[in-house]
């Protein structure tokens, strides 16, 4: 972590991510692209999502969840920092010339040579079949089908565990908590996502916030009862409601928002935390 000389109260609080050990500054422009902000409106133009809109212009860093380079080795050129997510990206180069860009796993250096493959070994970086996995072993960008990409453990400092072994499935423990069971066939990588300090820095300062596209938010207290579920009462009332609600009237905090009839809860053993 870094932190910043007191030289203003905001100033004083600033704690960021050292990124004196990434080793380049630009990305690879082949594999990168221009894309829409996401700016909280829909369609007709009416704001769905509340506060979000302005922020640093950034470019889409296209990475690599298929990983279908089977039994291609590659070297890591260089580890990046990527605006659009939390983690830290790696440039791969394979045997053939192309690069790809992917999730950097902690403790992946420059000049390490990684590899997608059912014979993979067990080093952090590989991606091998779940079903090849100790137990024990932390894992990420797991796939739920094989072929479909990972969408499992992909956030920083996150991996899921590997806890169970039984025929052609696999039990995991994913970061939230939830114990879920997963197809043996499909594809995860060993090690954790790196950056693992991204939860303990310290904005320190409202600008900081509008630079990465966060708009100013009002207390629903603060506001008229047509305005907020939470607003009106006499003096500074807390919610005057019997439980959190969003704006429009609905349950918050601890609702469960699943899908009652997901295909997919079969799967499930243990809900998230």
């Amino acid at each position: 972590m870094k932190k910043y000389h007191p030289t203003s109260p905001a100033r004083r609080q600033m704690e960021y991510i050292d990124v004196k050990a990434l080793t380049r500054k630009e990305p690879e422009k082949r594999l990168t692209a221009g894309f829409a902000r996401g700016v909280g409106r829909n369609h007709q133009g009416r704001i769905t999502t509340r506060h979000k809109g302005g922020g640093v212009k950034r470019r889409l860093r296209i990475l690599d969840f298929i990983y279908d380079k089977i039994d291609m080795p590659a070297h890591v050129v260089s580890i990046e920092y990527d605006p659009n997510r939390s983690g830290f990206i790696a440039l791969l180069q394979y045997g053939d010339g192309e690069r790809r860009y992917v999730l950097a796993p902690q403790t992946l250096c420059v000049g390490q040579t990684v590899v997608t493959s059912s014979t993979a070994p067990l080093e952090v970086g590989n991606r091998t079949e779940l079903g090849r996995i100790p137990v024990g072993t932390m894992i990420y960008n797991v796939e739920l089908e094989r072929g479909r990409g990972a969408v499992l453990a992909r956030s920083a400092g996150v991996g899921a565990t590997v806890m169970a072994q039984e025929g052609p499935h696999t039990t995991l423990t994913l970061p939230s908590g939830e114990i879920r069971v997963v197809s043996a066939s499909s594809l995860a990588s060993i090690g954790a996502v790196s950056n693992p300090e991204h939860g303990l820095m310290t904005i320190g300062k409202a600008g900081r916030h509008r630079k990465m596209g966060v708009r100013p938010g009002v207390r629903g207290t603060a506001m008229n009862p047509r305005d907020h579920a939470h607003g009106g009462g006499e003096g500074r009332t807390l919610l005057g409601r019997s439980a959190p609600r969003t704006p429009w009237g609905k349950l918050a905090r601890g609702v469960k928002t699943r899908r009652k009839n997901a295909l997919s809860s079969k799967f499930i053993l243990k809900r998230r935390v």
